[in-house]
């Protein structure tokens, strides 16, 4: 269970280093990833907020005797 958000944790990896706030701005995927800007593509905060929800996941007692949902 404790890899089960890995795969999203990749994809959200993959897509922030190909955003402008990484390339454009030269920042790191970390500072980009805590912060709501503008320069972030839709699609990598939709794949944030998935990613908070599997995490949240791990900690709900309900969810670790059922398992993550998905992916």
């Amino acid at each position: 269970m404790s890899k089960s958000c890995k795969g999203l944790a990749m994809e959200l990896v993959k897509c922030l280093s190909e955003s402008d706030c990484v390339k454009v701005e030269k920042r790191s995927v970390r500072e980009c990833a805590g912060e709501k800007s503008p320069c972030i593509p839709s699609a990598c905060v939709g794949l944030r907020e998935t990613y908070f929800n599997c995490k949240r996941g791990q900690v709900d007692m309900r969810a670790r005797i059922r398992g993550n949902k998905g992916y």
